[in-house]
């Protein structure tokens, strides 16, 4: 299976001047994988359908949010993807929340070097709650934390009317039901087109049980 920038495009629309950017993206995971760990090694080689393209999905899910919150955001996937895609559209912005200095630099080095309209927070989401209160249309996280973790973070953007934007592996029908337990929740599901055993979960609406 080749493994390119073609993978990406099945799921968003690409210019040739996105798709230079996210070359260069993923040119420097590539690059400093071997200090900051970015990535599971494994999936290297499948980096463009396992990362980029899974990532994509995030904004494939809320086309018309143009600034967002991403917790979590690690080697930039999915919200340095999303930064990327919104390069070329005025008004975006995407925050990056990353607690690891390390993976917040390079978070910085990318933004820098691809021109995304990414604005770095390297701290813990606890403390970028406790000053961050300006609106945003969508909040996303992957591979961060179980459901219910990500829903009372996402809360207080989508009591601002944000949506919720999650990606969540084969556990999800599991973290559904424990959420669901703390939160009434006006949920959709989208099956994954990279994982087929995964899930983007959509949430629009969260309130305490």
């Amino acid at each position: 299976m080749t493994d390119d920038v073609a993978v990406v495009k099945e799921i968003v629309p690409v210019s040739r001047e996105t798709e230079e950017r996210l070359k260069i993206h993923v040119d420097l995971v590539r690059k400093w994988q071997k200090s900051q760990n970015l990535v599971a090694p494994s999936t290297l080689s499948d980096i463009w359908r396992r990362h980029v393209a899974d990532s994509a999905q995030t904004l494939a899910a809320l086309p018309t949010a143009k600034r967002w919150i991403d917790f979590g955001s690690g080697a930039g996937f999915p919200g340095l993807v999303t930064a990327i895609l919104l390069a070329d559209v005025p008004g975006a912005v995407v925050h990056l929340v990353e607690s690891n200095r390390g993976k917040a630099a390079f978070l910085r080095t990318v933004a820098r070097e691809t021109g995304a309209p990414a604005v770095i927070h390297a701290e813990r989401s606890d403390a970028f709650e406790a000053h961050f209160a300006e609106p945003v249309d969508g909040v996303s996280a992957r591979a961060l934390a179980p459901l219910s973790d990500l829903i009372r973070i996402a809360a207080p953007h989508v009591a601002r009317g944000a949506v919720a934007v999650f990606h969540k592996g084969q556990d999800f029908a599991a973290e559904i039901r424990e959420a669901t337990l703390s939160w009434n929740l006006d949920l959709v599901e989208q099956s994954s087109r990279i994982d087929p055993a995964g899930r983007l979960i959509s949430i629009r609406r969260i309130v305490p049980k």
